[in-house]
């Protein structure tokens, strides 16, 4: 819908400058101020925040659309619509300003008010992790190497330059990072600093709030913040708001004019692993004084974390394991294969023991989905059936999973019985699960024969970078309990007791399935994508 409610009152900035026509004829040229400014707003109706801002005048060069006071403005065209995000939930006015440059650094500028009726939602499992039961304090994983760092721009993992354990400036550690959400959905963030209100800015952006500031090259310095508003072209908010966006199965944090902590410029960071103990973000931003961007690497841990009442697991003795060390074909005496079509939830993979499906090369075991050109999908399973069981213990296997929307990987075990006892009567437990049409997210399952396929048990997570780095995925099996852990942190718990089929020998199988129930649609352009295995550890 197109809504403007008020119009505030415009004004002119006139300069008269003195230019020089022929080098011994100075004359005075009277330059022509932007005139007759129109401004439209396109506000989507469907509460995502999202503004259009079009404006004309006649004698304009650029429009400067200011959104929201101490913002950057966005420059456009004349006629060219300018865009914004609001990321405050709720229903309120907001004033736009609007400014005409022409020739020589003459405009005029108009503001106006909309109105906004702002709802976004993020997903209840990433809020829970980043903002807890309605506020959650942050503060930076000083203890580890790398809980600040930098490395050349977009670069997934940080191979320049990780920070040593309490090697940053004190004023750094100080912050503290507040998320918050209230029952209307508006999501608050807030930078609570240190000592004198300081905080860490990157030394070739000091100047830019601070010109009064000489940083060394290279040595970053403290600054209070708040008084940026004075001194400099742009202010810092302490108090705003954020956000979690998807985009391309990628997840952002965004923080609104703002910071996490050091100022690097970047408001807009990609989450490179969040779990309820650990946020790890990297921020791309090209300094004001450098000419490349670069990417800024931040680690925090919440403000109560206690490393000394992390997960213990009761079973630590090394009771078997599979390596994945010995090139070719995986072992026969652990491995069995599942070859064919196994007709089994609607799948459309044949599975096979070709090599170009599954092979143990570089001590890792590579199973991959492969379009066979002609609609159809080769794959791979392996099960230990007979070979190795198990009952009760902490699990551990260490996998990088495939992608591709139609891809179905699985870590999971199937109850000894299986041949006397069909299941789901026999009982399985899903270590991992994961699709390539919900990227990113970790499921993991029980099935009996009271709870099974749709109707199964189950605990979920989110994981970025799921597909880009291996991870340790286990769980920890008892007579009372099956807790399932990721980088061995818990995620969630099920029930264990004796009416259950978990309280017997269990066998491993492995796989990558094509579409199906769980796996959905696949995606028409599929070529190939493999899950690498590096290792399976049980302990007792």
């Amino acid at each position: 819908m197109k809504k403007v409610i008020k119009r505030y009152g415009s004004f002119l900035l006139i300069f008269l400058v003195f230019m020089a026509c022929q080098e011994d004829e100075p004359g005075l040229t009277t330059l022509i101020v932007p005139t007759n400014l129109s401004i439209a707003t396109d506000i989507a109706s469907d509460q995502s925040g999202n503004v259009s801002v079009t404006t004309t005048a006649d004698n304009a060069l650029n429009i400067h659309v200011i959104f929201k006071e101490n913002n950057e403005p966005v420059v456009v065209r004349p006629g060219e619509p300018a865009t914004f995000q609001y990321t405050q939930s709720g229903e309120y006015s907001q004033i736009i300003t609007v400014v005409a440059y022409g020739a020589g650094g003459t405009a005029s500028s108009e503001s106006i008010s909309i109105d906004l009726d702002v709802r976004l939602l993020i997903d209840p499992a990433i809020l829970q992790k980043l903002a807890g039961d309605g506020t959650k304090r942050w503060v930076w994983n000083k203890e580890e190497t790398g809980h600040w760092g930098a490395d050349a721009a977009f670069n997934e993992q940080n191979d320049g330059f990780p920070a040593p354990p309490n090697s940053m400036n004190p004023c750094l550690y100080d912050d503290v990072l507040v998320f918050s959400y209230d029952e209307n959905d508006s999501y608050g963030y807030q930078l609570e600093t240190g000592v004198n209100d300081e905080t860490l800015i990157g030394w070739a952006d000091v100047q830019y709030f601070f010109p009064n500031a000489t940083p060394q090259q290279f040595v970053d310095e403290c600054h209070d913040i708040s008084t940026a508003n004075s001194t400099a072209v742009k202010s810092i908010d302490t108090d705003t708001s954020f956000l979690v966006v998807e985009e391309d199965g990628e997840l952002y944090l965004e923080v609104e004019n703002s910071t996490l902590s050091f100022w690097s410029g970047a408001t807009r960071y990609k989450i490179i692993e969040l779990t309820d103990d650990f946020l790890h973000v990297r921020g791309d931003h090209q300094p004001i004084l450098e000419t490349i961007e670069i990417a800024y690497y931040h680690q925090f841990r919440p403000e109560d974390y206690d490393p000394d009442a992390a997960f213990e697991s009761e079973f630590n003795t090394l009771f078997w394991s599979e390596e994945f060390d010995v090139a070719g074909a995986p072992d026969p005496a652990i491995w069995n294969y599942d070859l064919g079509d196994l007709g089994v939830n609607n799948e459309e993979q044949i599975y096979t023991n070709d090599p170009s499906n599954i092979i143990v090369e570089d001590d890792l075991l590579k199973i991959t989905a492969i379009a066979d050109g002609s609609g159809g999908y080769t794959s791979a399973r392996i099960q230990t059936l007979d070979n190795f069981e198990f009952q009760y213990g902490r699990v551990e296997i260490r996998a990088k999973l495939p992608t591709g929307e139609g891809t179905w990987p699985a870590l999971w075990m199937l109850g000894g019985d299986l041949l006397t006892n069909p299941w789901p009567a026999a009982g399985e437990i899903d270590i991992m699960e994961h699709v390539g049409n919900n990227q990113d997210v970790i499921l993991g399952s029980t099935h009996d024969p009271n709870n099974f396929a749709g109707n199964a048990r189950s605990v979920t997570t989110t994981l970025p970078g799921a597909s880009d780095d291996f991870h340790l995925y286990g769980i920890e099996w008892t007579a009372g309990e099956i807790t399932f852990l990721i980088d061995n942190e818990p995620y969630g718990t099920l029930e264990n007791n004796g009416s259950l089929p978990f309280n017997k020998d269990f066998f491993f199988i492995l796989n990558v399935a094509m579409g199906g129930d769980l796996g959905g649609t696949i995606d028409p352009a599929f070529t190939q994508s493999t899950m690498e295995v590096d290792y399976i550890r049980v302990y007792q």
